[in-house]
């Protein structure tokens, strides 16, 4: 079975409570690494100058303690491999909607590669596969 890094833990523990609950039941099944959690200003304007959002500090779900959102790749990393993010996605959004119905966890999440929520991934303008939120 797959755990987290040190460096995953820890930033997963900066995510609200059910970002936490979900991914420590996806990494039970599917390995995953952690890139980032809670973003402060200098981070999230760095974020924004290389394009990985849209949102200036502090608009972004990253931007709030606990944070409302957080960024998870399939382990290893393998940017190239794109079908990957789309496969690890649909896994984490079936295990969210899961536990939401068990009621471990609150809310419902957002994926950033259908941010409408429509199930097609065609009509996207802005694609962020890592990014997963909570919608509040």
């Amino acid at each position: 079975m797959a755990k987290f890094s040190q460096e995953s833990f820890s930033k997963l523990s900066t995510c609200h409570i059910d970002l936490q609950v979900l991914f420590f039941e996806v990494i039970r099944s599917y390995d995953c690494t952690v890139l980032e959690g809670y973003r402060n200003q200098q981070d999230q304007e760095k974020a924004f100058e290389a394009g990985n959002t849209k949102l200036h500090y502090p608009h972004g779900k990253h931007n709030s303690q606990p944070s409302l959102a957080v960024d998870v790749a399939p382990y290893p990393v393998d940017w190239k491999n794109i079908k990957r993010f789309y496969l690890f996605a649909g896994y984490v959004l079936g295990v969210a909607e899961q536990l939401k119905q068990q009621g471990k966890m609150t809310h419902s999440i957002r994926w950033g590669g259908d941010w409408d929520g429509d199930h097609d991934i065609n009509d996207q303008t802005f694609n962020d596969l890592v990014h997963f939120e909570l919608i509040v």
